[in-house]
């Protein structure tokens, strides 16, 4: 973990943060890691962020009882200051317009219009501050005939095509295991922030980011997206199989499964080789990648049944000694609990008073920088915590070297 006075690359930005659930505190606690300040405003009449209430597992503290630290609210909210306000309140707005003449950036999820009432949407600010940054994300963005319904995860993966793609052939439609829209909607936020305060560095000049959960999530269809855009046929769920590669797949063997993908034809003839499928190198209908996809159903009653008479070592041992890629299934424990994950940081304790064992477990920030790494310097805040630090500091005094 790099230490706590080690500049970041984002030293000296304030970010006001006036999201919730995910996309939006995903982009703000990446900023955050990045050396940024960061100051969240939730609302005192429905105790916070609403994944403080998203159990069941929560942090306890010093005494063992139950915090407002849910799991799922620890995971996207680190290095941020918890300021509550009640923005249906004059004294509210205020607070937070002082606030914004502070902000290098803004970040809001209300619903398209949201904010207009309180004086804090991005044409009100932008003409008081011309040189804010001002990022909204909504569900369906702040223009189309959809951007009044509201936006959450599940909903975007399945209006966006996702999760036509995803499952067993013979299944339901199925949603990712994690709320994958709403992480990948925060990554491109950070992202136009970063672009957006380069142009202001350069110009002076602010802008408005308008962001859609489904626009995000059409964006990263990548792959498939372009292969219906190219044939004109609408892809299929293959459930682990890829629809451009074969084989790539989880397979069964004895003991359980493995992951095997052959990215070339090169790898193909060693795979087959090491299997002790030798002519199946040769059957005119393999040789090429194109003929295995064509020929993708012939392939997999030869391939199958061969790997079943292996237990999972012997394939990855087989596999790994030409060069072929293989690899486990790992559950949660078993990933993070790795010896590649003890080595690149996978998993981060903070230090945080007055909880159990003086510190929070905290899945780390994947981003390695040789000159401004990731800090970890604030834990998940408690609800309201920097209230009035941050609203009503006290003087400096005249002896504390400022």
């Amino acid at each position: 973990m790099a230490a706590s006075d080690t500049p970041g690359a984002l030293d000296g930005l304030f970010v006001l943060d006036l999201t919730r659930i995910l996309a939006g505190p995903t982009a703000t606690q990446l900023l955050g890691d990045l050396g940024a300040t960061v100051v969240k405003i939730e609302n005192p009449a429905t105790g916070g962020d609403d994944t403080r209430g998203w159990g069941p597992n929560y942090a306890r503290d010093a005494d063992g009882k139950v915090t407002d630290l849910s799991a799922y609210f620890m995971a996207a909210n680190r290095n941020k200051h918890s300021v509550a306000v009640d923005l249906s309140t004059s004294a509210g707005q205020e607070a937070v317009r002082r606030l914004a003449a502070r902000a290098d950036v803004v970040i809001e999820n209300y619903k398209p219009g949201g904010l207009k009432k309180y004086g804090l949407d991005h044409e009100t600010l932008h003409a008081a501050y011309p040189g804010l940054v001002y990022c909204s994300i909504s569900g369906f963005g702040q223009t189309g005939p959809n951007r009044d319904k509201p936006g959450y995860d599940l909903m975007a993966q399945g209006y966006g095509g996702i999760m036509s793609l995803t499952g067993d052939p013979e299944g339901a439609p199925m949603k990712t295991g994690v709320g994958i829209a709403d992480v990948m909607c925060g990554m491109y936020a950070t992202v136009g922030i970063l672009a957006a305060l380069r142009h202001r560095d350069a110009t002076g000049e602010g802008q408005h980011i308008d962001l859609a959960l489904v626009d995000a999530q059409m964006a990263w269809l990548i792959n498939e997206g372009t292969n219906y855009l190219t044939s004109g046929k609408v892809p299929e769920r293959r459930g682990n199989a890829h629809p451009n590669i074969v084989p790539y797949d989880a397979f069964a063997c004895a003991d359980g499964h493995v992951l095997v993908a052959v990215g070339n034809d090169a790898q193909f003839a060693r795979f087959c080789d090491a299997m002790g499928l030798p002519e199946i190198a040769l059957d005119t209908r393999f040789r090429t990648n194109l003929g295995r996809i064509e020929n993708r159903d012939a392939l997999m009653e030869h391939l199958r049944p061969c790997l079943l008479r292996f237990d999972r070592a012997d394939v990855t041992a087989r596999l790994e000694a030409v060069k072929v890629p293989v690899g486990p299934i790992h559950d949660v424990a078993e990933a993070l609990g790795s010896d590649q994950a003890r080595a690149r940081g996978a998993v981060i304790e903070v230090p945080a008073a007055g909880m159990r064992d003086g510190a929070v477990r905290l899945l780390g920030n994947p981003l390695k920088l040789s000159r401004t790494p990731v800090t970890y310097r604030r834990p998940p805040p408690r609800f309201g915590q920097d209230t009035k630090a941050v609203l009503h500091p006290e003087p400096a005094s005249e002896n504390d070297g400022r």
